[in-house]
């Protein structure tokens, strides 16, 4: 059996087969195809379309993703250049800044340089302004012996005249004695005049007194001051600076005796004792003492209650910057009855310690 099939005029299909029936032919008409062929198209239309729309969908991300990529790199590019100019600004900042650092650091390295090269000055003419106040002192000091000299030499020229040698001899002896008098006097002058070291040893305290009161010897006995020294047979030793500490013991010294002018059997109070690790050392007089009001004041530079003339009000201000410069503190108050009492304290210098070092008497000596 054969079979056929093929479109009619209208659009339909036929289709025959063989053998054929009673009247020869054997057709089927089937449905329409319109339908199957537009469904076909529109399948294909609309995959055509997904695709498209698709393709589309994806052209657009891959172009919002290149556009956003874009985006950061600009963005990432203009940080970057921001970074940059910040970094760059803040360097120079900080290398203007480290500039000013660097200036600000000299300046004062040299301002604290004069700072104490103007101490140390100050302090010199201090030294040289107590020495003024005692050359009435120092010149009967001097004087004396001067006198005794040129009796005993001339006495020494008429024995020798009359040969009478041993009493010559002896006359030169006493020149020799006085001579030697004079030059202990001038070691003190130079001693005192003399620059301080920075250099912290062991120092007497009891040599210092000795030498400040030995300075003012000649003003005690005229002015019959009563000095009472109350101490123990034990040497103390104090961590300080022998020329400085002995320049803070005359000052106060000093000051008591103008304290004390005109005052009924003066009397000089000098006392130090260990306390703990610090030594604690006073100077006192009966003189009419320090107001309350002045109490706290008196370390003031410049500041004086003496008569015009008399004092620029620098010696106790220096005298309490040397006691802190060497670790200590000096402090104004009042003894029993309203007199006057000064006190330094400063650090004990142990004597294990010291056994170690040098011997105490070659650091509290006197060239």
């Amino acid at each position: 059996m054969t079979f056929t099939q093929g479109p009619l005029a209208d659009g339909r299909y036929f289709s025959q087969s063989q053998p054929l029936d009673d009247f020869g032919w054997d057709m089927h008409i089937l449905k329409p195809l319109t339908p199957v062929i537009r469904a076909q198209w529109f399948s294909a239309a609309f995959a055509g379309g997904f695709y498209g729309f698709a393709i589309l969908l994806g052209g657009i991300g891959w172009q919002r993703l290149r556009l956003r990529r874009e985006r950061e790199r600009r963005t990432l590019a203009r940080t970057r250049d921001q970074l940059e100019r910040n970094v760059e600004r803040r360097t120079r900042d900080l290398v203007e800044t480290n500039r000013r650092l660097s200036t600000e650091i000299d300046e004062r390295r040299r301002a604290e340089a004069n700072l104490r090269q103007t101490r140390d000055e100050l302090v010199q003419a201090a030294k040289l302004a107590v020495l003024g106040q005692l050359a009435a002192g120092i010149n009967h000091e001097l004087n004396q012996p001067l006198a005794a000299i040129q009796a005993y030499a001339e006495n020494a020229r008429r024995f020798i005249e009359r040969q009478r040698h041993q009493d010559a001899d002896h006359n030169l002896a006493q020149i020799i004695e006085l001579t030697g008098r004079m030059a202990e006097i001038s070691a003190q002058l130079r001693q005192f005049s003399r620059k301080s070291s920075e250099t912290l040893s062991a120092v007497s305290v009891a040599s210092c007194f000795d030498y400040a009161l030995r300075l003012f010897h000649s003003r005690l006995d005229n002015a019959g001051v009563q000095v009472e020294r109350h101490w123990g047979s034990e040497d103390i030793h104090v961590l300080a600076d022998t020329v400085r500490l002995e320049q803070v013991l005359v000052n106060l010294i000093g000051n008591a005796l103008q304290a004390m002018a005109g005052v009924r059997d003066p009397r000089l109070i000098l006392s130090f004792a260990a306390s703990g690790d610090n030594v604690k050392i006073e100077v006192g007089d009966n003189g009419p003492g320090i107001g309350d009001d002045n109490l706290e004041r008196v370390f003031e530079p410049f500041f004086t209650t003496k008569s015009r003339g008399s004092g620029l009000g620098l010696g106790l201000s220096i005298s309490s910057r040397i006691i802190d410069d060497l670790g200590g503190r000096l402090r104004a108050g009042h003894r029993q009855g309203g007199c006057a009492l000064f006190t330094i304290t400063l650090p004990l210098y142990h004597q294990a310690r010291w056994a170690d070092e040098a011997d105490p008497q070659e650091s509290s000596s006197h060239a």
